[in-house]
């Protein structure tokens, strides 16, 4: 089995106090703890395990800045094989679409049985990488798995659904999946594979090399564009709604109405 998977270095903002930067587009990174995506740190572990038990290769892949090499080192002291990593200034890493294709040129141009993401990201949540890339690749793909199971050039998965019910789901290789947490507990990394890591191959490609250009992920083929970001205001209040459920819907309304959000 040679699986490829997609990992984003990505910041750690839970207990931080977040600011915009002078853009108004984005965070400001300064100072801020990067590491490998939650989900995608679940992917790779599941990868790694599927090697384990069927032989083959994992190769993780990025798009991102130099930086993120340390992703891809972590990735490859777990046990890895290769990594690629696409770092070019002219692509608008922001737009999850553009994203996908620049890993569709890269993936397009190996040999795997699987293609597995995270279910999505914890900076911009889109979780749209996974069915993009599905559908740049022109293979199948299912979402949110939660159970792989490799059976005779199929893949039995189990995904999740909402109300806590999960779905099985019968799919030829080579496919896409997105990986949910919770699937398997990710192994730590050790001094020896650490000292592994090092000797392992990390090649930086660049859109050149990739035979993409500018026009094709720059800011004019994005689907996506931050105008602005801002930190919401912090309000403390409850307020009970009492009254028949017309009278609570139409209270509602008001007060979301009132908000600007509607």
């Amino acid at each position: 089995m040679d699986i490829i998977v997609c990992v984003k270095h990505v910041p750690e903002v839970a207990e931080v106090d977040l600011r915009i930067d002078e853009s108004g587009r984005d965070i400001e990174k300064t100072g801020l703890v990067f590491d490998i995506n939650e989900w995608d740190d679940y992917a790779v572990e599941e990868a790694i395990r599927i090697k384990e038990e069927y032989g083959g290769s994992v190769t993780v892949v990025t798009v991102g800045s130099e930086d993120s090499d340390r992703t891809l080192r972590r990735c490859l002291a777990k046990g890895a094989d290769r990594a690629i990593r696409v770092t070019d200034r002219r692509i608008v890493a922001s737009d999850p679409f553009i994203v996908a294709k620049v890993l569709s040129k890269v993936i397009k141009k190996m040999t795997f049985d699987l293609v597995l993401t995270g279910a999505q990201s914890s900076d911009y949540g889109y979780a749209f990488v996974g069915p993009a890339l599905s559908s740049l690749l022109g293979i199948p793909h299912t979402t949110l798995v939660k159970k792989i199971v490799i059976k005779d050039g199929r893949v039995v998965v189990n995904r999740e659904l909402e109300g806590g019910l999960e779905e099985v789901v019968e799919i030829k290789l080579p496919a896409v999946l997105t990986i949910q947490t919770g699937i398997n507990e990710p192994r730590y990394v050790s001094i020896m594979g650490i000292k592994k890591a090092m000797k392992k191959e990390l090649r930086v490609l660049t859109l050149d090399d990739l035979g993409l250009s500018v026009d094709e992920v720059g800011v004019e083929s994005s689907w996506i564009q931050i105008e602005e970001m801002y930190i919401p205001s912090i309000e403390r209040r409850v307020e009970l709604i009492r009254g028949s459920p017309e009278e609570v819907a139409s209270k509602i309304v008001e007060i979301i109405k009132g908000r600007g959000l509607l």
